[in-house]
């Protein structure tokens, strides 16, 4: 019998949160070595050698500062901006390096996504993260993103505080630091926030195409209900829910609850996919969907090809990344989905 993800109501404390901040299984392995940067990209390639220098510090066991550098709230010795931002497309291989310079990094460090560090801070309140996270000596930030107002002034307090606390950052994003939350929110109502974020980086651009569709189709043909069904009978530990019942269900459940709601959870099946019209049900879906992608789940739909999941609006509005990000990690999915 399938699992039923609309059945499912995990919960999820704030212990769980912080034991979850390492790389996903997808990005677990992953070594500078492995990456194999493209020679008609040379941004990649200079990404990379930038990283394994930072790397080769943050390598060395962290040494206590003096009294005079943590009154002036100096980072500890290394690069002048504390934190370090790769600004690129999608699938250009930003998570790699970043899982790679946690990887290479001597402890303790952390690795979450902007959203599960949002969560992560609205589950411990903001006085007892800034004391929690200030332990860290790197923190990685995958996905670095200002969704509206309130995330904005949170991020900043909070990242303004670790960096004057001696931590040092590491982010990824699709979206200069000094545009975050441009087409989201009135973000020039906020300037003061968003440069000051910026302030603490040193950004690096990454140029490629995606490689996860090098030579791909752009969306696989869905198969039908009745495929979906056997698919996800005959596989282990395989889900399957109608769309309408799932993203009904991700209403009723904070984002922080999306990766528990897929444990154990080998395969996903969805049945009727249909063209979206509600932006936040698109965006619950975004972040179902990075949940998927760091799990390396297969996916099966029937219904709308996954192509026109985002409406052609949606496409160019102001999470048109988050959407472009989603589909081609969902695109990803479901070609391993149809090879199984």
């Amino acid at each position: 019998m399938p699992i039923r993800l609309a059945e499912r109501w995990p919960e999820v404390g704030s212990d769980r949160l912080l034991s979850e901040c390492v790389p996903p299984p997808r990005f677990a392995g992953v070594r500078f070595e492995t990456y194999r940067p493209d020679e008609g990209e040379p941004s990649q390639g200079e990404a990379l050698a930038v990283l394994i220098e930072r790397g080769g510090v943050l390598a060395e066991p962290r040494r206590e500062r003096s009294l005079w550098a943590r009154l002036r709230g100096a980072a500890e010795a290394g690069p002048e901006k504390p934190g370090f931002y790769l600004d690129g497309g999608f699938g250009v291989g930003k998570t790699h390096l970043l899982a790679s310079l946690w990887h290479v990094s001597a402890g303790p460090k952390m690795y979450c996504t902007f959203v599960e560090l949002t969560n992560l801070v609205g589950a411990l309140g903001m006085r007892q993260a800034v004391e929690v996270l200030s332990a860290y000596r790197l923190i990685c930030i995958d996905e670095f993103e200002l969704d509206d107002p309130g995330d904005t002034v949170l991020i900043s307090r909070l990242l303004g505080q670790l960096v004057a606390g001696g931590v040092q950052l590491a982010a990824t994003s699709n979206t200069l630091p000094g545009r975050l939350g441009e087409g989201r929110f009135q973000a020039t109502d906020f300037l003061r926030e968003i440069q000051g974020l910026a302030a603490h980086f040193d950004v690096r651009r990454i140029d490629g195409p995606d490689y996860r569709h090098r030579g791909l189709p752009v969306a696989p043909d869905p198969w039908s209900d009745a495929q979906v069904e056997k698919a996800a009978e005959e596989r282990p530990d395989a889900s399957c829910d109608h769309f309408v019942d799932l993203y009904h269900h991700l209403a009723e459940l904070h984002p922080s609850k999306y990766g528990a709601l897929l444990d154990g959870v080998q395969a996903v099946g969805i049945l009727d996919l249909r063209e979206l019209t509600d932006e936040n049900v698109a965006l619950r879906l975004v972040v179902l969907a990075d949940r998927m992608y760091d799990r390396d789940i297969p996916l099966n739909t029937s219904g709308v090809p996954l192509d026109r999941m985002f409406p052609a609006d949606m496409l160019k509005g102001g999470y048109r990344k988050k959407y472009l990000r989603a589909l081609s990690r969902l695109i990803a999915l479901a070609n391993v989905g149809m090879d199984r």
